[in-house]
């Protein structure tokens, strides 16, 4: 260790200067396009294939709208038109755009202008919208402009996404805070910061790798959720290291011996919690929306890099700064090597207590805090997971939302958004008559053929990103699927949205059962039995309800939200479950360790009381990242942030706590069924007197 520490951080040195230039470009191959995100056997993935020979694949509509409330003018209307002619010459715009046309009423205009999507994604095309609004806004006389449809939505959601650098710092400081509450050092924070930062940028770098050369599946989602988790994750393990650390160093002179002792005993717990969450997000691997499948092992690599950098460079790091880096509450050196190893502070003896209190009656205790999580998770009914619309999908009006709203006043809500069917040549009028006899669709233009097929443009009723619009496209799919021999299919941005949904419906009802049996072995392996794993998983699974119960109700009725992602509860519940895990193994490989020695009650307790200060510390710092999340005026990364945040908290405080200790302290030696620690003849438990507050032991 003491010439290691040393080559230890001479080798993540060496790594980070090319994985700080690797990090840099992940940017580079995110793929940030809804269609892109769906499995290829989607309807509406076929559709953009097919369609390829009457357009191009890769452009999307951006909607001009103009509007005046005392009705637009002549000069209006040609300024409009002098506007659609400049757009022609703007890099990224195709073709010629439809329009200008004025909306019944005469306040508004609409121009449609197809726009380019390169290699940039959405970034290129928020360039392209940027290069549209400027045009658009010179000389406009008091003339109102947006611009919105789905060009304009990914305009102001690569705006909203370019917060990420921000989100970092946000994180970095909420990490910080909390080790600076719990360590009361100003030097020890930085530790852990630079080690998962560390962590984070060798993580990006091996992500940029396999998405270039892998087919990896990135996009900007997962990056903003990698940083968090990275961030967190890492800051856990490494507080239960110092923890441990810590510990040691009231018993050994010699820091080497200390922290080799302490990564002796908590490494088997930090490897177990970081398995336990690398290998459920790898099970997003099974999903079939590919933006799902990119994020699970894109966060899986933050995990284990997150691991290996806190079981190596932080102890370096630890060892080669001495006892001076806990400064001013540094360690006192041990006056006898014999003494107990429990820890004596002010917030174990608080655990203490609260153990105490808990194996007063720990059978009414497990019970009452089961029900008051139950009735938590009744509220997962008011949750509405079915996508959300267009205007739903930010915190706030951007551009894209104000122009929605203008143009759904004045002009047919799904103008500009058509649907598309591709079907063969032969029946398309046969196609052409089903598809206008459905009621969502206003109109159906003549179709266009070519080389045998044609090409179906219908105009929806209703907003092109609304529950209303999904239905009719599932009409419209019956409705032309009938059509004998015209092989129809129905795409469209509409189409891409219901296609996620049903795709993210079938990823929840596949990978949720898998992973509860995983994490189940997992623990079972860990823990040698199968009793306590089983415990632990209905404590878990219940936390789980209870905060997505609760999280539906503040959307609802607090933040008034217009619903959920479709992927929000598959993701929140793989966060949740593995995270929620971490705790619990933090907490019951110290039981275990202790129940060996004294019993499962003594151990219970002393187990609360010697990890319920750093689980509580890591608890708070991993739900301070997620919130974080909050910083993105988007309503997605605000619903996974509280849900997982809160999670985390009662989790951390109630479930962990709380539960786990009630139910060790009333199932007892049975816990550990069916290994030799579950015998009653091991090890002979009884009280000792009550002012005490913990259980003493004879060995047999």
């Amino acid at each position: 260790m003491r010439i290691a520490k040393w080559v230890v951080v001479a080798v993540w040195v060496a790594v980070l200067v090319p994985a700080l230039l690797l990090a840099g470009r992940l940017g580079d191959v995110e793929e940030n396009d809804n269609a892109a995100w769906l499995p290829g056997d989607a309807e509406s993935t076929a559709v953009v294939e097919r369609a390829a020979r009457f357009q191009p694949a890769d452009t999307v509509p951006a909607i001009v709208v103009y509007d005046r409330q005392s009705g637009v003018t002549g000069a209006d209307l040609a300024k409009a038109r002098a506007d659609a002619e400049a757009f022609t010459r703007l890099d990224g715009v195709v073709g010629q755009p439809q329009g200008p046309v004025a909306s019944d009423d005469g306040k508004a205009i609409q121009t449609v202008v197809q726009v380019h999507k390169d290699s940039e994604g959405w970034a290129g095309i928020g360039r392209i919208v940027d290069a549209i609004t400027e045009v658009g806004e010179a000389d406009a006389n008091g003339l109102g402009f947006h611009v919105t449809g789905p060009a304009g939505q990914a305009s102001d959601s690569i705006k909203a996404f370019s917060g990420g650098g921000g989100l970092t710092a946000i994180t970095a400081v909420v990490v910080v805070a909390i080790l600076l509450l719990t360590y009361r050092s100003p030097l020890l924070p930085l530790l852990p910061l630079l080690t998962a930062g560390a962590a984070l940028v060798t993580s990006e770098a091996v992500i940029y790798l396999l998405a270039e050369h892998a087919g990896l599946t990135v996009n900007t989602q997962t990056s903003f959720i990698l940083t968090v988790l990275v961030f967190g994750a890492a800051t856990d393990y490494a507080l239960l290291l110092i923890s441990r650390y810590r510990e040691e160093l009231r018993h050994h002179e010699d820091r080497h011996e200390a922290m080799a002792k302490a990564l002796r005993r908590s490494g088997p717990a930090i490897v177990a919690s970081a398995a336990t969450v690398a290998v459920s997000l790898l099970l997003l691997l099974l999903a079939s929306l590919n933006s799902t499948q990119g994020l699970g092992p894109a966060c899986a690599i933050g995990i284990l890099v997150g691991l290996v950098a806190m079981v190596t460079l932080m102890p370096a790091l630890l060892v080669s700064c001495g006892r001076w880096i806990f400064w001013p509450m540094k360690p006192a050196k041990p006056m006898n090597p014999a003494e107990p190893t429990e820890p004596v502070d002010g917030t174990a003896r608080r655990w203490t207590r609260i153990g105490a209190a808990i194996e007063r009656r720990p059978r009414t205790v497990w019970i009452g805090t089961a029900v008051v999580l139950g009735a938590m998770a009744l509220g997962m009914t008011a949750l509405k997971a079915d996508g959300l619309s267009a205007a739903d999908q930010f915190t706030g009006r951007p551009s894209t939302v104000v122009g929605g709203e203008i143009q759904a006043r004045h002009f047919p809500a799904g103008s500009g958004d058509p649907v598309y069917v591709v079907a063969n040549a032969a029946q398309a009028e046969q196609v052409r008559a089903a598809l206008a006899s459905v009621p969502g669709i206003a109109a159906v233009a003549p179709p266009v053929v070519k080389d045998g097929a044609a090409l179906l443009l219908a105009e929806l009723r209703d907003d092109p990103s609304s529950t209303a619009a999904s239905k009719t496209v599932e009409q419209a799919r019956a409705a032309v699927h009938r059509v004998d021999g015209a092989h129809a299919q129905v795409g469209g941005n509409t189409a891409v949205m219901l296609d996620t949904q049903t795709a993210a419906a079938r990823d929840s009802r596949v990978i949720i059962p898998i992973v509860l049996v995983t994490v189940f072995l997992i623990l079972a392996v860990l823990l040698r039995a199968i009793v306590a794993p089983l415990l632990l998983m209905a404590t878990v699974v219940l936390s789980f309800a209870a905060a997505l119960g609760v999280s539906g109700l503040v959307f609802t009725h607090v933040f008034h939200f217009g619903g959920a992602e479709a992927s929000f509860p598959l993701l929140t519940f793989v966060f949740l479950v593995a995270l929620g895990i971490d705790y619990n193994i933090f907490l019951v490989t110290r039981v275990r360790e202790e129940a060996q020695r004294h019993g499962t009650r003594r151990g219970a307790l002393t187990g609360l009381s010697a990890t319920g200060g750093v689980i509580t510390s890591a608890g708070l710092v991993l739900a301070g990242t997620f919130a974080a999340m909050g910083s993105l005026p988007l309503v997605f990364a605000a619903e996974l942030g509280f849900a997982v945040a809160f999670g985390v908290l009662l989790d951390t405080l109630v479930v962990r706590s709380v539960l786990v200790t009630a139910l060790t302290l009333d199932v007892g030696h049975r816990m550990w069924w069916p290994s030799r620690l579950a015998s009653p003849g091991e090890v002979r438990e009884h009280r000792e007197h009550p002012a005490v507050g913990v259980v003493g032991v004879h060995q047999p």
